[in-house]
């Protein structure tokens, strides 16, 4: 490996250290504001003691209540009704008309002849999946009314009952009915498609234009994220809330990095978590706006809650319908694609300065390693295939670095005599380096472009493997999980830069990285300190870095280096033919030196730079 190659992978590390920690750094703003969230998160709380008043209030019969009142419907107490297909189960309450609780059951994972391979979906110690579970999940309307604000979440809507729909799906109806006259009602309709995720949910208003607000009416959204997966760091590092702007753009936050946001007119807004997200879509009118709040309580349990406030537009009609639908599912690529809202933008293949690598997983590496899927269901042997398939699509700049490897290897003897003529002046040496390169035929850079046109996959890798749901929970030899960390041995406490776990993948691939420096130590500069010791600080660094890594993503870069210490092997042995590269170079000294501009500009800076320091000593 020679210095400029030398150069070439320390760039690449540096930067994708750099990426690796701007992408897991963190703040505490939110926590900074727990008092104000606690705040706004009792606020949106259920109210038990405004809602047994009311009962109470209906069955005196007081006609000193309020106009709008609602709410008739709570002398028959709460029922449930289930919509179930193979993929999701959802419990909904007559109290408040809403989803109680969401279970996932499956992933679909492929197609093969007509037939749904189904993956059933468990958290990480192996209990039912809820995607919403709680009092803290509820959604409902805001109605001004003489006694303060009504929350339809509050109240007791008619029992429902399950209808067959044409298409096989099945249809609910909650209506909740004003006291004071016949034939005005808010109605919440639901309808569950066969093998889908999404839930149509129209809201439909009649006969209330006296009592809605004109213009836009609040729509409370509040949602738990319970803990799921084994890595809780890396669940809240993926904890976010996403939104689609009426103007297509999308964005979102960390929660762990912010508190609140308010937005404009938006299509959706999806509150993600590291495999799944609830997401409310507008089918026909976008939102009014949004009012986002959001925390991450002291909790081993709960990974983040938000508590949202969208305005639903309304004109002041006597009729009013509402249509929305409402994602609870995986963030599967291909299904939240086949949506066409540009949903699956939620998933992060890619994001700051290195956001480019999301095309090459979105056209090289998902469509790769779905094809792959369909073939076999052995998660170990498809990153395997994937891996070679990459090699060979890098394998130009490969054998090109192998190369320009090969050659500075066999003018190492000169540039040695040229290091001790010139000793100490560094000056001198680099331009007779020049000259060297120049008339032996051999590009200073070979080593060092292969290297960083890699970075582009190295980075897309540490992308995709993390996100991939297809990942989860499967398992490969001693990794339980490849989407988590494979630990063969737990501490007990936190050993600083490294963690409380011993992953075996990132111990194999420092190994193979150590054993490939260690094979490629001739072609280094053995007096330069830097480019002697730093093939072996690198990997070493790495360690700490990639111990709580993706065990699917240290398991690929330990196959990446066995396969360059395989490929480096054969091509070295039985490829390249040192003998008639060196008789090459001669013959290309023999040959007059053509200058490119580059290579006259950097002799002429090197020249001025070797006079200033003559200059100096005088």
């Amino acid at each position: 490996m020679d210095r400029n190659s030398v150069i070439g992978f320390v760039l690449l590390g540096a930067l994708l250290i750099g990426y690796i920690f701007w992408n897991q750094k963190s703040t505490e703003t939110a926590r900074l504001e727990k008092a104000r969230q606690d705040s706004i998160a009792n606020l949106n709380k259920p109210k038990e003691e405004q809602v047994r008043v009311d009962t109470a209030l209906v069955a005196l019969g007081d006609s000193n209540r309020p106009a709008a009142a609602f709410g008739q419907d709570a002398l028959a107490g709460e029922t449930e009704t289930v919509l179930e297909n193979e993929l999701v189960k959802i419990t909904f309450s007559n109290k408040g008309g809403i989803p109680k609780t969401v279970l996932l059951k499956a992933l679909q994972t492929s197609e093969k002849e007509g037939n749904n391979k189904l993956k059933e979906f468990k958290t990480s110690d192996g209990q039912p999946l809820y995607l919403q579970k709680g009092s803290f999940n509820r959604m409902g309307l805001k109605i001004p009314s003489s006694t303060g604000e009504l929350n339809t979440a509050d109240l007791y809507f008619s029992p429902a009952t399950v209808e067959k729909t044409t298409d096989g799906g099945q249809r609910i109806a909650f209506r909740l009915n004003k006291n004071s006259g016949a034939n005005q009602y808010i109605e919440y309709v639901y309808t569950l498609k066969p093998d889908s995720y999404l839930v149509d949910f129209t809201i439909n208003a009649v006969g209330l234009q006296a009592d809605l607000p004109k213009g836009s009416i609040p729509f409370q959204w509040n949602s738990q994220a319970d803990r799921q997966e084994h890595d809780m760091h890396q669940e809240r590092l993926n904890n976010q809330v996403h939104w689609r702007l009426a103007d297509k753009e999308h964005d979102y936050f960390t929660l762990q990095n912010r508190a609140e946001e308010k937005l404009g007119p938006l299509q959706w807004l999806s509150f993600k978590q590291q495999f799944f997200n609830i997401t409310l879509l507008a089918k026909k009118d976008n939102f009014a706006s949004a009012e986002i709040h959001s925390k991450v309580p002291e909790s081993g349990n709960i990974v983040g809650q938000e508590m949202t406030t969208l305005g639903i537009p309304y004109n002041g009609a006597s009729t009013f319908s509402f249509p929305m639908e409402i994602y609870y599912g995986p963030n599967h690529y291909k299904t939240l694609k086949s949506m066409d809202v540009d949903l699956e933008k939620i998933i992060p293949l890619g994001t700051g300065i290195f956001a480019f690598v999301k095309y090459v997983n979105k056209w090289i590496i998902i469509p790769v390693f779905n094809f792959l899927g369909g073939l076999t269901t052995h998660y170990g042997l498809i990153i395997l295939l994937l891996t070679i398939f990459i090699r060979i699509i890098i394998a130009p700049f490969t054998y090109q670095s192998y190369v320009s490897a090969a050659k500075m290897k066999v003018l190492k003897p000169e540039l040695d005599e040229l290091r001790a003529k010139h000793k100490d002046d560094q000056q001198a040496f680099g331009m007779e380096q020049m000259k060297l390169f120049r008339s032996a035929g051999v590009n200073p850079l070979g080593g060092c472009l292969p290297a960083l046109l890699q970075l582009p996959i190295l980075v897309a890798m540490y992308s995709f493997f993390p996100s991939s749901i297809e990942l989860r929970q499967e398992s490969f030899l001693w990794a339980k999980d490849l989407s988590t960390y494979d630990s063969i041995y737990n501490f007990g406490f936190t050993i600083p830069l490294y963690g409380d776990h011993i992953s075996l993948f990132t111990i194999l691939m420092t190994i193979s990285s150590l054993i490939l420096a260690f094979y490629n130590r001739g072609m280094t500069d053995q007096s330069n300190p830097v480019m002697k010791y730093m093939p072996y600080v690198f990997p070493v660094m790495l360690l700490g870095i990639f111990n709580s890594m993706a065990a699917a993503l240290t398991y690929y870069y330990f196959l990446s280096n066995v396969i360059s210490i395989l490929l480096q092997w054969v091509i070295q042995t039985f490829i390249i033919d040192h003998d008639k590269i060196h008789a090459k170079i001669q013959a290309n000294k023999l040959k007059p030196a053509g200058k490119s501009k580059w290579a006259e500009r950097l002799e002429e800076m090197q020249k001025r730079q070797q006079e200033m320091q003559k200059t100096k000593k005088k």
